[in-house]
């Protein structure tokens, strides 16, 4: 079959999933002529495996891509039908946003929002391979004979690469969900000299809502007051739907631990790698023997059918042995399963091959992102398309690469991981991988990042200004408190019905608003309030800043410190070799990764601080050389 010239753009992404539509959308609004290549309409921005949005971690992420000018917490607040604000124990550096969402819905929001772009198109057709001259990227040949040309390419494949179910003795290869998978695209990248390799996933099974017998479950309610993703939803009141929990038993254990030999993944049929913090309900028998039960929440798919997500049973074992399994679990014991269980294994790179703008290194214009990159989750592809979006307009416009470090952003702590350090198990966000989470907030991810996104283009006016009407609101506020003053008279009466130790002398309302039994509600109940006219999140940003204010400032001095390392570049076209004094491994290591920045250079396995003193004075010799110049 003779191929033919199907079309020019500027930038092509293959595949629909969560980071090929936050990178289409992004090239698209950033002025790019876009084609999005996808194997089925069916896949765009679906959610295979679990019917939520955010988490521990997670939501910090998707508060990020939202204040950037992303799509996903905008869709995600249109499709909630419950929310939860997690770790609210704890202190704000790890509040996390989780909400069900009716996941059909959020596919068909995206799928509108991507076919109204007026700068994206859209075509069903499978890429086998890319078109290159001397290792700079041309095109994508198609499965159609369609040949597309353009300046990008963005591959975010997702788990579509030669991808294969298991379900016990019986494998098959097929996408997830019942859909197609990607036969020749892999080959086509080895030979472009990319490092391939097997990662793992899986989900549970779904069950039919009228099958359940929810009075035997505790149920989870969701949030009384919902809290937005998007900074531009103002106040979401909806019918929450509840989910629900129950626990494995002594009972289910006895079934698995019997069958354990037929589990695809213990019998040595799946050979690759899986997501250590989403473990297979086999994996949780076998680690953890001494417990008794394993949580199990049942979750709503969405408003409009009856299928229910059985979250924290994933499994690999056969159909049969499913079913006994799911029945022998409370309120599950009539359970009609419409959906099993099942294991996918899928074709990715090692992520030290890509540049920190997500560009592959060694071949020109091919960036990649999502689960491609080794990583696992809705929002860790979203935020990796997105910032490969980005990058593939900077690099055609002749930009320097957008990266945001691990001190302004979780995407920036994300990508760091991926680049420098590499993954050898899909990689998962969690708040503990960030060094300055108190200061990566979630509730102050468009302070960060709104004004990063306005300046390359994708925050619109409208966005940028309710940015500005904010942050000026939060100053006024933040003075207010420091002028105003309560005296003991005005508050130790409310101050001994809390229990709480008196003040002896009057403070300004920034000084009161540090105790720790002291909130807005106090404050206003004293006649001290800021008006109807400061919204809730000016003052939840006030009171962070007023209780948080030592803490915060120790930790922008620390990020001060990170600066200074990783504004010292390295040169892309560094000899690691000819440097006197790096050991071998440092020397291969560096060679390999070609950090951008002595703090990179620093966090790469295998590169010691006396090698960092070794690469430091040489940068000062070649300042030397230079004459004395800065980089």
């Amino acid at each position: 079959m003779k191929n033919f010239n199907a079309g020019n753009y500027d930038v092509i992404v293959v595949g629909a999933g969560h980071a090929g539509c936050e990178a289409a959308l992004a090239t698209a609004r950033m002025g790019q002529r876009t084609l999005m290549i996808t194997l089925t309409l069916d896949s765009i921005a679906m959610m295979p495996c679990n019917p939520n949005i955010g988490g521990t971690g997670k939501g910090q992420l998707v508060k990020e891509i939202d204040a950037l000018g992303g799509q996903m917490g905008i869709n995600a607040d249109k499709t909630i039908i419950q929310s939860r604000m997690l770790n609210t124990a704890k202190g704000p550096a790890v509040h996390s946003l989780r909400a069900q969402a009716d996941k059909f819905k959020y596919h068909t929001e995206m799928k509108k929002t991507i076919e109204d772009e007026p700068n994206l198109d859209v075509v069903m057709d499978e890429v086998i391979d890319i078109l290159h001259e001397d290792n700079v990227v041309t095109g994508v040949v198609t499965k159609l004979g369609c040949e597309y040309y353009s300046k990008a390419v963005i591959l975010a494949t997702g788990v579509y690469l030669n991808s294969k179910i298991y379900m016990g003795e019986v494998s098959f290869m097929e996408g997830p969900n019942g859909l197609g998978y990607a036969k020749n695209l892999t080959e086509s990248l080895v030979k472009l000299g990319l490092q391939m390799r097997r990662f793992k996933t899986g989900t549970p099974a779904r069950v039919h809502r009228d099958s359940i017998d929810f009075s035997v479950m505790s149920i989870q309610e969701g949030d009384e007051k919902i809290t937005p993703f998007s900074f531009l939803t103002d106040n979401l009141k909806i019918d929450q739907i509840p989910c629900y929990l129950t626990r494995t038993n002594l009972e289910t254990h006895e079934i698995i631990m019997n069958n354990l030999g037929r589990s695809a993944m213990y019998s040595g049929k799946v050979e690759s790698t899986g997501a250590r913090y989403c473990p297979s309900i086999e994996d949780k028998v076998v680690r953890f023997n001494d417990k008794e039960s394993h949580q199990i929440f049942i979750e709503p798919e969405g408003l409009d059918t009856k299928e229910m997500y059985i979250q924290g049973i994933s499994t690999s074992l056969p159909y049969e042995v499913q079913i006994a399994m799911y029945k022998s679990v409370a309120g599950l014991e009539n359970a009609k399963i419409m959906r099993p269980a099942y294991a996918i294994e899928y074709d990715c790179i090692d992520p030290t091959q890509l540049k920190i703008s997500l560009e592959i290194k060694g071949v020109e214009n091919l960036f990649s992102a999502g689960q491609f990159n080794g990583t696992s989750g809705y929002e860790e592809a979203a935020a990796q398309g997105l910032i490969a979006g980005i990058n593939a307009v900077m690099k055609i416009e002749g930009k320097e690469p957008f990266v945001l470090d691990r001190s302004e952003a979780y995407i920036g702590v994300l990508i760091d991981d991926l680049v420098t350090k590499g993954t050898n198990e899909p990689y998962r966000m969690m708040t503990s991988r960030s060094e300055y989470r108190l200061y990566l907030r979630q509730d102050n991810a468009d302070m960060r990042l709104t004004q990063r996104g306005y300046d390359i283009g994708l925050v619109s006016e409208d966005r940028y200004q309710r940015f500005l009407e904010k942050k000026d609101a939060v100053e006024k506020e933040l003075e207010r408190l420091k002028t105003e003053r309560v005296t003991p008279k005005e508050v130790n009466h409310k101050l001994e019905e809390m229990g709480a130790s008196e003040i002896k002398v009057g403070l300004s309302l920034y000084e009161f608003l540090k105790r720790p039994e002291v909130n807005y509600d106090l404050i206003e109940a004293i006649g001290k309030g800021a008006g109807d006219d400061v919204s809730d999140e000016v003052k939840e940003q006030c009171v962070i800043m007023t209780k948080y204010e030592g803490y915060i400032d120790k930790q922008l001095k620390q990020i001060d410190q990170f600066k200074k390392l990783e504004n010292r570049k390295l040169p892309e076209d560094i000899s690691y070799a000819s440097i006197e004094g790096l050991r071998i491994e440092a020397r291969q290591k560096l060679d390999n990764i070609k950090p951008i920045s002595i703090g990179q250079a620093s966090r790469i396995s295998g590169v010691s601080p006396a090698d960092i003193s070794v690469l430091l004075i040489y940068l000062e010799q070649m300042k030397r050389n230079r004459g004395g110049k800065n980089d």
